[in-house]
């Protein structure tokens, strides 16, 4: 028979939880542009996909290229 343990162990003291996120300074979020949704977004994703890139060597379009050596 199998007995689990050392389960629910926690690495490191709670009492230091949360350090480096409160040690770091506040910085405002920043007004942003709203970004485009629906047609206007599609539209975007195939401007940045297809006619931006329109083929490589072969005639092929590849949405995810490895590094040209």
């Amino acid at each position: 028979m199998h007995l689990l343990k050392g389960v629910g162990k926690v690495h490191g003291s709670l009492a230091r939880a949360g350090k480096v996120k409160n040690q770091t300074p506040k910085v405002e979020a920043q007004e942003k542009a709203k970004k485009p949704t629906g047609r206007a977004k599609k539209r975007e994703m195939y401007n940045r996909r297809i006619v931006s890139n329109a083929t490589t060597i072969n005639g092929k379009r590849r949405l995810n290229p490895a590094p040209v050596k």
